[in-house]
């Protein structure tokens, strides 16, 4: 949760064919990304996301 504002932002990816499900932290978001073929962890840790992807945001 946000402190102060009372609402939490949780993040999910969205390819041209599927949409993922919403986790409660972008890194998580990232690390499951393959499942749905949106992105990928390279050896350094960086998300690399696939064209075509977009990062959707959402309060709850």
């Amino acid at each position: 949760m946000n402190p102060g504002f009372g609402f939490m932002i949780q993040y999910r990816f969205i390819t041209p064919n599927r949409r993922g499900k919403w986790y409660r932290s972008l890194e998580e978001a990232q690390r499951l990304a393959f499942r749905i073929g949106a992105g990928y962890l390279d050896p350094l840790g960086q998300f690399i996301m696939y064209r075509g992807t977009v990062l959707e945001l959402r309060e709850v």
